[in-house]
């Protein structure tokens, strides 16, 4: 089976000074490669180096989270263009995007925050558009305000992936029919996510790619574990069970797609 995780933050494999054994791991189940995602000038350096130390296997991402938009965040995003004129460049701007689903209590703290957030996505994709790069999209209880940012900022859609995806069919299409599209974790292994699952069946094989998020969003049978890139192919096997499809053809598709979109 043909696997490359295209979403997942091995930055702890790092600290533990294990990135050996990680890779040793992985490789073993099949992968062939994996993008390790920023999210904060905390990762952004450990990845690029990362990806210099083995550029057949692991590619890297820069973008300052949306869960990461702190006041001052001008400062962190004026960080990132340095890194695409960088030897090792960066596959992708992200990731980047929205995220309403823990904000205060409090109307004015919350809002607050949903500006800044809505400042550093806009800059965001104000350079994603200047260098012509893939995006990876966090949204999360925020889908229609990232679409709207998205369509205003005039970046080619046809370089957009929603991460992790947890919306429904409706708003799968209408990512898809402005040239976006959806990556799938292993939420679709979970028995209470059936609109997840109906997203994957509306958008399908050509578009499809996979991922695992890890450290996080374990699949369903190996729940209270922390998630791997090695735990990849039992999404494949869910998403080839829920399309009607050979896993290893659903891999192989995966596979090609995250090549293509990412430039690599």
């Amino acid at each position: 089976m043909r696997l490359f995780d295209s979403h997942c933050h091995p930055l702890s494999h790092i600290k533990k000074g294990k990135v050996e054994s990680w890779l040793n791991e992985i490789k073993t189940v099949g992968l062939e490669g994996v993008i390790a995602i920023g999210t904060d000038l905390a990762d952004w350096t450990e990845y690029r180096n990362l990806a210099e130390s083995y550029p057949e296997f692991i590619h890297y991402t820069v973008g300052l989270h949306p869960g990461y938009v702190t006041e001052g965040w001008e400062e962190t995003v004026a960080a990132i263009s340095p890194y695409f004129a960088d030897k090792t460049l960066p596959v992708a701007l992200g990731e980047i995007g929205l995220d309403y689903y823990r904000l205060p209590e409090d109307p004015s703290e919350a809002e607050q925050i949903k500006n800044w957030q809505k400042g550093a996505f806009q800059q965001q994709l104000r350079l994603a558009y200047q260098f012509g790069c893939p995006i990876v999209i966090h949204s999360r209880h925020a889908f229609h305000d990232c679409v709207k940012m998205i369509d205003d900022s005039h970046v080619d859609w046809k370089k957009v992936v929603f991460h992790c995806f947890t919306e429904g069919p409706e708003c799968v299409k209408e990512l898809n029919k402005r040239g976006g599209r959806a990556s799938f974790t292993a939420v679709i292994t979970y028995p209470n996510a059936p609109n997840v699952t109906a997203a994957l069946k509306a958008q399908g094989l050509t578009r499809l790619m996979l991922e695992t998020d890890a450290p996080y969003l374990t699949p369903q049978s190996k729940r209270g574990q922390e998630n791997s890139s090695a735990y990849l192919a039992e999404i494949a096997d869910k998403a080839g069970e829920i399309l009607n499809l050979p896993a290893d053809e659903i891999a192989a598709v995966a596979t090609l797609n995250t090549r293509q979109f990412f430039g690599i």
